[in-house]
């Protein structure tokens, strides 16, 4: 799919939502500009592309910040809310796409391979 061209309000409007309106759609529009009048449902509807994209954006740019964390709670395990900190990292690193693999090893000391019952036709 083409990205499209966003207006300069548009833009506006995604950059504030992700710095200085916190995440506030409805701060985010007033500092973009838009009028009172405009609905900030219709400019989410809009921009829902641009949106989804611009977050999980901000989620891997933020990754490094919970991989320290992590790193952090081996180091000191008796820092105050630890415990909390590490639940926030670790969901933050899942979302970014860093997850956990676990590898399962299966051996044989035998070939032998049970297979399912053949038909009566055959």
């Amino acid at each position: 799919m083409a990205k499209r061209e966003l207006n300069e309000q548009q833009q506006k409007f995604i950059e504030v939502l992700f710095g200085e309106a916190g995440g506030n759609p409805a701060k985010a529009r007033k500092l973009a500009g838009y009028s009172e009048g405009y609905a900030t449902k219709l400019i989410m509807d809009t921009l829902k592309a641009e949106i989804i994209e611009a977050t999980q954006l901000y989620i891997a740019t933020n990754a490094p910040r919970a991989a320290m964390a992590v790193v952090s709670g081996m180091v000191d395990p008796t820092e105050l809310g630890i415990k909390e900190k590490l639940n926030a990292a670790k969901d933050l690193l899942d979302r970014a796409g860093v997850v956990k693999t676990e590898k399962m090893e299966i051996q044989a000391s035998n070939g032998i391979m049970i297979l399912p019952a053949k038909d009566a036709a055959e």
